[in-house]
């Protein structure tokens, strides 16, 4: 699929400004059973509790204004964590396409307006997000941010050549930072031939942890989910059939300790890591 059209800075920004309205405005009706996370804290609270929490991140920075002039009141409004793009150019990167078989080598890395964001986010404390960006955009990241590198939904490039995971040379340079790599429930960028077909064993989704955990370390991989806009196994469904991932990877092998690592620690350790 080639890149889609950008999107207006303007446009991006009423979008997301409405959402933020929603979000906050659910978290207000709710009488505190779900929460937005202002501290890491917030999130392991909501554990204990049993309730939703949300972590609030921008798939893609299209909201972002390219001098950055709007990016402290976006972090008032407890935006906490920003992916670059999405499968589209913005004022900061370009992006993969959607493609397979392909490397993730191709298009253009970080703009300069790019690499300033991400010197903007290390110093207020935001995670950059990198799951969308090419293999030159992933690169400029690791050499400008001094934060750990973070990858939240994709997979491994030699389990599935699509352009959307990473080369085991990424692999490696995301475990050198102390990053976290979740691996995406989207069937496309888990199986070997690349189809879209629901009926997909979730025994696929432990292959590519099992694969990152050999590869880097168990305390580098987790669960990345992406349950938006894609193609899940259908033993899977929704967010309700996690524990069914849970299940198959105690089977493949993973302690009890190691799944408490992938399904929450690891993502707790790196907020901690990063966060203001």
């Amino acid at each position: 699929m080639p890149l889609s059209p950008a999107v207006d800075t303007e446009q991006a920004k009423a979008f997301t400004h409405d959402v933020l309205a929603r979000l906050y405005r659910l978290e207000r009706e709710s009488a505190g059973d779900r929460r937005v996370c202002r501290a890491v804290d917030d999130g392991r609270a909501a554990w204990v509790d049993d309730g939703p929490a949300a972590v609030t991140h921008l798939e893609g920075a299209a909201a972002v204004e390219p001098d950055l002039s709007n990016l402290d009141f976006l972090y008032a409004a407890w935006v906490r964590s920003i992916g670059l793009t999405w499968a589209r150019p913005n004022a900061f990167a370009t992006g993969a396409p959607f493609a397979y078989p392909q490397t993730p080598d191709v298009e253009s890395g970080l703009t300069d307006a790019g690499v300033e964001l991400v010197r903007a986010c290390d110093e207020r404390g935001i995670v950059v997000d990198c799951p969308h960006l090419n293999a030159a955009g992933f690169r400029d990241v690791a050499e400008t941010s001094d934060a750990p590198l973070v990858v939240s939904h994709t997979a491994v490039h030699d389990s599935c050549p699509s352009t959307r995971n990473l080369t085991d040379e990424q692999l490696d340079v995301v475990g050198r930072s102390g990053g976290v790599v979740g691996i995406s429930l989207a069937v496309e960028n888990l199986r070997a031939d690349g189809d879209q077909v629901v009926d997909t064993p979730v025994s696929v989704v432990a292959d590519h942890v099992e694969c990152v955990a050999d590869r880097i370390g168990t305390e580098h991989v987790a669960l990345g989910s992406d349950f938006d806009g894609c193609t899940v196994p259908e033993p899977v469904g929704d967010v309700t059939g996690v524990p069914t991932i849970l299940d198959t990877l105690r089977e493949s092998g993973f302690e009890n300790a190691d799944i408490e690592q992938l399904s929450r620690g690891n993502w707790f350790r790196l907020l901690d890591e990063t966060w203001r």
